[in-house]
């Protein structure tokens, strides 16, 4: 996911997306123990969304950026 695409969600999909993220990060963590992982840079890119996500949340906190309250129609 792109930064600008994170920004137009709503926190409550954000938290939603900031979970299924960490799930899939520990099945892959769980297929990379068990050497079936069929795309190790799938990894790199799970830990990346999930940094981005869980900084955007951290401006809505701080109030740097103003979170949208409704989805897109």
């Amino acid at each position: 996911m792109k930064i600008q695409e994170i920004r137009e969600l709503p926190v409550d999909e954000l938290k939603a997306r900031l979970e299924d993220f960490k799930d899939e990060l520990a099945n892959l963590n769980i297929q990379k123990a068990t050497h079936q992982l069929a795309n190790p840079s799938r990894i790199k890119m799970v830990k990346k969304n999930i940094s981005r996500i869980n900084c955007i949340l951290r401006e809505y906190e701080l109030g740097i950026s103003k979170p949208r309250t409704e989805t897109k129609a």
